[in-house]
């Protein structure tokens, strides 16, 4: 079985974003960026299963700039085997991107996609549902654990509801979301890094693809959360209540 994943270039989670002067997003000149943590935590997911023999072929796609080579290369590194860049001037929509992974599936025939169950730049939270919408596959959205049968062609995933725990039975081929508890990934080493060099990269466009990846939200502003105020300590009961009521103005 093929395991295609998709992973997406951001910000890194250990930088503070900035917001452009101007307002119309975050500043990205000049700042480290990496693998989205979800993503790398659905390569993570695929390679082990590659090792358990569950799957054959780990495949890693991404949706960008030329510059999204490096993320690619960190997942292959982490032991993927292949690597496809869709070349887009800007970051496209989760429809839009859900629509080229469509057509990603249909030329590589995977029997399962998992990717992050959401990306810390936008936090959409979209992507897989809409892709396993298009593909009419199954879902286990926001996985903390993944068992494949390889025998009846069946996979089983474990994710957190607000009541406990739901285990899904999926039939194959899948999309799968992962959570953060479904592993911890891998530290990708130099003398991997240095292999990685020599693994085929595929690099594509999204016209070569047919896929309509016109914009369809528009991004009116984006600001700094505004500074929270101190706290304060309240002698007794009757004054917290007094705060909740006239400053606060919750109850």
């Amino acid at each position: 079985m093929k395991i295609v994943v998709p992973v997406k270039r951001v910000v890194d989670y250990n930088i503070k974003p900035r917001v452009k002067a101007d307002g119309s997003g975050v500043e990205t000149a000049g700042v480290k960026m990496s693998m989205n943590p979800f993503d790398e935590i659905a390569v993570e997911e695929a390679v082990r299963l590659k090792e358990k023999g569950a799957a054959t072929e780990v495949v890693v796609v991404s949706i960008g700039v030329q510059q999204a080579q490096d993320t690619l290369r960190t997942a292959m590194a982490m032991g993927a085997d292949r690597a496809i860049l869709v070349l887009a001037e800007e970051s496209p929509e989760p429809l839009a991107v859900a629509k080229v992974l469509k057509a990603i599936v249909a030329k590589e025939e995977p029997g399962m996609v998992i990717l992050g169950k959401q990306a810390i730049d936008d936090d959409m939270n979209a992507t897989g549902q809409m892709l396993a919408g298009l593909l009419g596959w199954g879902q286990g959205t926001f996985a903390g654990k993944v068992e494949v049968e390889v025998a009846d062609g069946s996979v089983r995933v474990s994710r957190e509801i607000d009541g406990g725990t739901e285990e899904v039975s999926l039939k194959l081929p899948a999309v799968i979301t992962a959570d953060l508890r479904l592993n911890e990934p891998r530290y990708a080493s130099l003398p991997n890094i240095m292999k990685a060099r020599k693994k085929p990269l595929e690099t594509l466009n999204v016209a070569d693809l047919g896929v309509d990846t016109t914009r369809r939200l528009t991004v009116i502003s984006v600001a700094e959360p505004a500074q929270r105020a101190a706290g304060v300590k309240v002698g007794s009961v009757a004054e917290l209540v007094e705060k909740l009521r006239n400053e606060a103005k919750v109850i």
